[in-house]
């Protein structure tokens, strides 16, 4: 059987979170300090270490079959590179910020003047589309100096607190789009490495499903129980369990982590009493 290759970024909070949702999908990889290169115990995969810039050129030119990467990678660099499952973590914006002081009313207004990014791709692309001309200066990493030093009238870059755009002087004026960790794969993946592809998807669908909700168990007056389920956003329909007190049933079900305080709220309203919550590991459907 072939072992599937997959790319993630060598270190930082993507490195983080992409470990984990494998170990979560039930994946042990046995990685050490600063090694490039790691294979895992119990699936046919192995993780190569990339530079993040790096990682859609290996998936264009197959020498991964997959790779967890930043949306805002595939926008710069990879546009044909196709997405089979958006991940939910590492969320940013890709924005364009200028000084404090400038007085900006639409993307207009940055006609003919000089922008600073890591990203002249999605620069270039999204000026174009608004009918605007910039001068793009790319640079690489502490693109929010710029500005101040005068190589810069505005930026473009990821932001996701905005706490760097503060500390320099910067406000956000526009969102070229919004990014997150994605699972891509490869154009030049082989039959036998999607076969593969096939059972990880499954596995990290069933560890996101998990991620996005709640299993709560109540107690409920029997006639009740009707109103209810009728609040309930379940996968099919409640599990109801007579409990040893007489008139009353244990009501057991899955609720979206979104949206769980608002139905919490409307159960105890229609009776619920003594509702525990619980985390879901997987759910597998």
């Amino acid at each position: 059987m072939s072992t599937l290759k997959i790319a993630i970024q060598k270190s930082g909070r993507l490195n983080e979170e992409s470990i984990q949702i494998l170990k979560d999908a039930g994946i042990s990889i046995n990685n050490g300090i600063d090694q490039l290169k790691a294979e895992a115990s119990n699936f046919p995969l192995e993780v190569l270490y990339l530079r993040n810039s790096d990682i859609p050129q290996y998936l264009i030119d197959g020498v991964v079959d997959i790779a967890i990467v930043g949306d805002n990678l595939l926008v710069e660099k990879g546009k044909n590179i196709e997405v089979i499952q958006k991940l939910g973590f590492s969320k940013c914006k890709v924005s364009i910020a200028v000084p404090k002081a400038f007085e900006y009313n639409s993307i207009q207004d940055l006609n003919g003047l000089r922008v600073a990014t890591s990203y002249p791709n999605t620069v270039i692309d999204y000026c174009n589309s608004k009918g605007v001309s910039v001068d793009i200066h790319q640079i690489s990493g502490s693109v929010e100096i710029a500005p101040n030093i005068g190589l810069a009238d505005a930026i473009v870059d990821i932001v996701s607190s905005g706490s760097t755009l503060f500390k320099n002087n910067l406000k956000e004026v526009e969102v070229i789009f919004k990014s997150e960790a994605v699972l891509a794969v490869s154009p030049k993946v082989s039959p036998e490495a999607q076969r593969i592809i096939n059972t990880l998807k499954f596995r990290i669908e069933s560890v996101l499903r998990a991620r996005k909700s709640k299993y709560i168990l109540m107690n409920v007056p029997n006639d009740k129980i009707e109103a209810i389920s009728g609040i309930l956003p379940v996968l099919k329909s409640p599990t109801v369990m007579p409990l040893a007190q007489e008139g009353w049933s244990s009501v057991h079900t899955v609720i979206d982590k979104d949206t769980f305080w608002e139905v919490i709220d409307q159960l105890k309203e229609a009776g619920a009493e003594g509702i525990l919550v619980c985390p879901i590991e997987k759910m597998v459907l």
